[in-house]
């Protein structure tokens, strides 16, 4: 592994971040608009963390991210995107930022989206190699939940002393009350529903 750094974003990078990064890693309906995400930067409720080179003539733009959805007074904090360039990936700067954002120290929950019946058996195994990483990284399936209109596993890590109840009511109140597709906990018979920007 060649060295980099680990370091908020700035506002250029933030627009690279989101018009050529994000889209790599991420489906559409995954994708909150960028005026949602420009808002809870301003309300200082989002960081956007990037994985830079260390040697400045390797490129200046941000070759990973993760994004930290927050909210004063809760102390929990959402993961909500992680991922690196295509030709970075499987060389462990997932595990890398993710041991980063952990030394931080404060509890974190993500969601990963889960296996689904109907779906090509190529893209459960993608799912399940996605839990099974977080896993890898100390984090602990929890509960299943819903956002952007699928179902997904909450994974813990750090959040050892809260109840479980209180998790749960603190992920919900980490989005927006307009966020009605945000369902904690999903039941098993529960359908996700579409978010706002897809209806």
């Amino acid at each position: 592994m060649s060295k980099m750094v680990f370091r908020a974003m700035k506002n250029g990078e933030i627009d690279y971040w989101y018009a050529h990064l994000l889209p790599e890693g991420f489906a559409p309906n995954e994708i909150k608009p960028r005026e949602d995400v420009d808002r809870l930067l301003a309300e200082d409720r989002y960081e956007i963390w990037g994985l830079f080179p260390d040697d400045p003539e390797q490129g200046c733009m941000p070759a990973g991210f993760a994004c930290l959805w927050k909210r004063l007074g809760i102390p929990l904090v959402l993961l909500d995107y992680l991922g690196v360039t295509g030709k970075l990936r499987s060389g462990g700067w997932g595990a890398w930022m993710l041991a980063k954002l952990k030394e931080q120290g404060r509890p974190l929950v993500l969601e990963s989206e889960m296996p689904v019946a109907d779906a090509p058996e190529q893209e459960n195994a993608i799912r399940r190699r996605r839990i099974a990483f977080y896993e890898r990284n100390g984090f602990v399936p929890a509960y299943e939940m819903a956002t952007c209109g699928m179902r997904w596993q909450a994974m813990l890590a750090g959040g050892e002393t809260y109840a479980l109840e209180d998790i749960m009511r603190w992920h919900k109140q980490l989005y927006d009350e307009k966020r009605t597709d945000v369902q904690v906990p999903l039941g098993p018979d529960e359908v996700p529903e579409l978010p706002y920007w897809m209806k």
